[in-house]
């Protein structure tokens, strides 16, 4: 076989994994526009209303692991204080920090000893001790300090001590919407299926102004980088995740903010101490333990903006969570191999794990082949350059499309960004994005997979820039 013919036959792979990839975008957005239209059509505000009345719904302990969070934890509590549900607990894990957190904690909420009993089911690094509110309206938080052992263990921990069937786990620093839990409930509730877990819609907070807990406005950032990461959000959460679940293929619900049956987290064993990517690779297990107990089951996503987090504000720290992220994704799915391309496991082997094996983890690795053998051809001057640039124009416009389409169904579902001006800023920012922003998350993709065969297995240091007060208000800073 001459030279020519095989390297015919690989631009032919190439250009048909890229179609593939387009083929699968497209079908993900139109999936997720049905399951938006009849999320719309099908609740309200009444729905909520009704909720908050009535005296049946399940008990909720909301987990926080805290690590290094003086400058904002106690607003960060508060935060969590203002969640409109009529049972529910908040326990705050403080993760061996070494700043003075659990101090703030104690002097701010004027806690003392508890001397609870608890369950030690779930292995985990020692408690310390494990404290409680003397104030009656803080008598649904529980504080507990224990030696540094990583988010992953500070959860196992959170469900040791909690003390009902549904746990929401969530990250100390995220703002929740007050109707975030009565809306991350339902799932759970009149549902024939067996329920494990549930997730929502995460929104960005960066330069959004927050008051008492909440957000009170919206506001675009300024810094490209934050612009580009809303995109991404969206394209994620509003036209990937929602296409998902509603083929009951989601394999991740964001370890930032959710919901699971603490009877069946337990059963799978917890989270996974030894993964930088705990809570995809804790749904993938229960998930996995349904199937093999014949337990007919469900994961619930909600389409509703639920839980506001801040994003990397600089190209330093997006890159060590790039990498965190890659390194999560792969581990995950070597651990969980026996279930790719598996008939047993349904949806999850025949299409959810073969998709994330091509088309996430292995997806930066493919592009950047691709790029390396452009360079060899050019080399060998075979490079047909009317072909590239029309190739080129073809991918280019198809990755701005499918962001536009993303941004409209933004306005289409949840109109966040409300001004015009927005709307302009975020459409120049897809329209740079594949230029400036995707060769970043693509080298960061490919520094996870250096960094895992190096053997690294720790998160690395995420630093926030965090809530910053103006006035009475809190602004969280770009």
């Amino acid at each position: 076989m001459s030279l020519n013919h095989i390297t015919e036959i690989i631009s032919w792979l190439f250009l048909a994994y890229g179609a593939i990839v387009c083929a699968g975008y497209i079908f993900s957005a139109v999936v997720s526009f049905l399951e938006i239209r009849e999320y719309k059509r099908s609740n309200g505000l009444r729905d909520e209303i009704s909720l908050l009345q009535s005296t049946s719904l399940p008990s909720i302990s909301i987990l926080a692991p805290a690590y290094n969070e003086e400058a904002n934890i106690v607003e960060n509590v508060r935060s969590l204080l203002t969640v409109n549900y009529p049972s529910c607990e908040i326990v705050v894990i403080n993760d061996g920090s070494k700043d003075g957190t659990i101090t703030k904690l104690i002097e701010s909420f004027h806690l003392v000893e508890d001397d609870s009993v608890y369950a030690d089911i779930l292995p985990s690094k020692p408690i310390r001790k494990v404290y409680r509110s003397t104030y009656k309206s803080f008598k649904n938080l529980r504080v507990v300090d224990k030696e540094n052992g990583g988010k992953a263990d500070a959860l196992n921990v959170g469900i040791n001590v909690s003390k009902h069937d549904i746990v929401c786990c969530i990250d100390v620093d995220c703002v929740l919407e007050s109707d975030a839990l009565l809306k991350l409930i339902k799932p759970f509730l009149n549902n024939e299926k067996k329920v494990i877990a549930s997730g929502g819609i995460i929104r960005i907070a960066n330069s959004c102004t927050i008051e008492d807990g909440k957000i009170i406005e919206v506001k675009l950032p300024e810094k490209f980088i934050v612009r580009a990461q809303i995109i991404e959000y969206f394209r994620a959460f509003l036209m990937g995740r929602m296409a998902w679940s509603r083929v009951d293929g989601l394999l991740l619900i964001s370890g930032a903010f959710g919901m699971f049956d603490k009877e069946t987290v337990i059963e799978a064993g917890g989270y996974n101490t030894k993964t930088v990517g705990e809570d995809m690779e804790l749904l993938v297990r229960m998930r996995r333990l349904m199937r093999r107990k014949k337990v007919d089951y469900a994961v619930g996503f909600i389409p509703d903006p639920l839980c506001w987090t801040e994003v990397p504000p600089n190209w330093t720290i997006l890159h060590r969570q790039r990498n965190r992220w890659t390194r999560g994704t792969a581990e995950t799915l070597w651990m969980h191999r026996g279930m790719i391309a598996n008939p047993k496991y349904g949806v999850l082997g025949m299409l959810s794990t073969p998709y994330w094996l091509f088309f996430e983890w292995l997806a930066p690795i493919i592009e950047f082949l691709g790029i390396l053998f452009f360079i060899l051809l050019m080399v060998l001057g075979q490079v047909n350059w009317i072909f590239v640039l029309g190739f080129s124009l073809v991918a280019y416009t198809f990755a701005v499309l499918y962001s536009v389409t993303a941004l409209f169904f933004e306005e289409y579902s949840f109109q966040q960004y409300k001004k015009t001006k927005y709307t302009y800023k975020l459409v120049l920012t897809a329209l740079l994005e594949p230029i400036f922003y995707h060769p970043f998350i693509l080298w960061s993709a490919l520094k996870g997979n250096i960094d895992l065969m190096r053997g690294k297995n720790n998160w690395g240091t995420m630093s926030r820039t965090g809530l910053g007060k103006v006035g009475d208000k809190v602004v969280v800073k770009q």
